[in-house]
């Protein structure tokens, strides 16, 4: 498509609106469901004279109301969305928020094509209403006819235009009273986070509280660049567990294994690795034992990789001799590759083990019974916005939301934050995580409001059965927990 073309005539919304019901612990839930895309409109003036509204793109959403409610000031909304960049949102819709779910099996356990759908008994909905929002370039939203894509495939970009689709869906139905809820996945959770501080200053909507499903805030913990020793020391946990999970390592529990490799991690190892070619002799050699022991790879292995595991070596390495590759975003998933002599693997077990599931599914869903009919490709998750995606706001450093978010929470100090890590998740580690939490700079007062759970499994935890039921109850403890008590008395 070229980049800019004349527009023809003005977009209109098109939504779609359907009734459904769900049984749950014996309790009917009716509700309804709406998919569509709403368009995003930029006002123009000149000398403060406006100069009329020009189509900019065309957001796909979701969004599901509980019926018969008579107080919406009330009834909890919240905001999802996925990461990527280049995501949809149909892994927290079709995982664990929506009333409908994949059925895919686990780790070692998958189900074959084409795969199903089943009511989802841990559904948000109960709880809150549901917004699924799919950016700009995922799902079916597009840019408009004559808008140039680059204006959308940005950091800032981004968070303006998903707080102003919010906005817009906030106003038109009426939910300014209502006890608001952001919740994000991997880059939705610099989103959200980015989000949190753009609503605020520039629409004045504060927020009740915020979701972090596979956190990453501060791109330098995650980051394996020359010179920079943080993301070695904040993976090795969660390679540790990794390593525990498949066997390779023995101990007396996972919890045990984790916490060792925490206080190695932050002791020996960093001190380790600042000291550089002044580390020699005994020294060396008993960090080198240390960090094969607890991460299941030699110590050969870990004296040529000068002591420092990088993610992607790692998932080769662990299992190669068994001619096995371990997943990136879920470290339980293994697979073969044509070459076992590589330094990386072909492609992620775990992604390539969910990815034509909730394809499949969310096809079907969306057409079948949400009712919304379009011959465009639903993105699942387009590299096309991914390649070209700007960070020209950090440039010469590493992108950090965090000071957002800590000036949103002060900003308003009823703001509270959930955040949610799996120990097998090698995308955005959960120590990594908690470093950041641990560095926000709240004042002590604010640091109730941050809450942290964690799952024995990965980057997608609620494909995990066990991981999905005490998620979802923790979120729905946490929506409980975050709506104010004049609220709560409404009815």
């Amino acid at each position: 498509m070229p980049e800019e073309t004349k527009s023809a005539t003005p977009l209109e919304d098109k939504i779609v609106t359907t009734q459904h019901s769900l049984m749950l612990r014996g309790k009917k839930l009716e509700y309804t469901a709406r998919a569509g895309t709403i368009v995003l409109r930029d006002e123009k003036e000149k000398d403060g004279v406006s100069e009329g509204n020009q189509d900019q793109a065309q957001l796909f959403f979701v969004a599901y109301t509980l019926n018969g409610v008579k107080d919406l000031g009330s009834r909890p909304i919240t905001f999802c969305f996925n990461g990527g960049p280049g995501s949809s949102s149909v892994w927290l819709h079709m995982g664990v928020f929506g009333p409908r779910r994949v059925v895919m099996g686990d780790a070692g356990a998958l189900l074959p094509a084409p795969f199903g759908l089943e009511d989802n008994p841990q559904t948000m909905l109960e709880h809150s209403d549901m917004v699924f929002i799919d950016p700009v370039g995922t799902g079916f939203s597009r840019v408009a006819q004559g808008g140039k894509a680059k204006d959308f495939y940005g950091f800032t970009r981004d968070i303006e235009s998903v707080g102003d689709f919010i906005r817009l869906f906030v106003s038109r139905d009426g939910r300014w009273l209502s006890p608001k809820f952001l919740a994000g996945e991997s880059y939705g959770t610099t989103r959200a986070s980015g989000l949190a501080g753009y609503l605020q200053e520039r629409h004045g909507m504060y927020l009740n509280g915020i979701t972090l499903v596979s956190t990453v805030l501060d791109f330098s913990t995650i980051r394996f660049s020359l010179g920079n020793d943080l993301p070695h020391t904040l993976y090795l946990p969660a390679f540790a567990a990794t390593a525990y999970y498949h066997g390779v390592t023995r101990g007396a529990s996972l919890e045990t294994h984790l916490r060792q490799a925490e206080e190695f991690a932050q002791g020996a190892y960093m001190s380790a690795l600042f000291k550089g070619h002044r580390l020699e002799g005994n020294d060396q050699t008993r960090v080198v034992r240390e960090v094969a022991r607890l991460t299941g790879v030699s110590r050969d292995f870990v004296e040529r990789s000068n002591l420092r595991l990088e993610i992607m070596r790692f998932c080769k390495e662990l299992l190669r001799h068994k001619g096995l590759t371990v997943g990136r975003l879920d470290s339980r998933f293994t697979a073969t590759d044509r070459d076992s002599a590589g330094e990386t693997f072909e492609f992620d077990p775990s992604y390539a083990a969910i990815y034509g599931a909730y394809t499949a599914a969310f096809n079907q869903y969306v057409r079948s019974e949400l009712g919304f009919e379009t011959d465009t490709t639903y993105e699942i998750l387009n590299f096309k916005v991914f390649q070209p995606w700007s960070y020209k706001e950090f440039e010469n450093r590493y992108v950090n939301v965090s000071e957002t978010l800590r000036k949103a929470m002060t900003m308003n100090p009823s703001l509270r934050v959930l955040v949610l890590n799996g120990y097998y998740d090698l995308a955005t580690p959960y120590w990594a995580s908690d470093y950041v939490f641990d560095h926000l700079g709240i004042p002590q007062h604010l640091r109730e409001n941050l809450e942290t759970k964690y799952y024995q499994a990965g980057h997608m935890m609620y494909v995990h059965q066990e991981s999905l039921e005490q998620m979802a109850t923790d979120i729905k403890g946490f929506i409980g927990r975050s709506v104010p008590s004049n609220k709560k008395r409404k009815t």
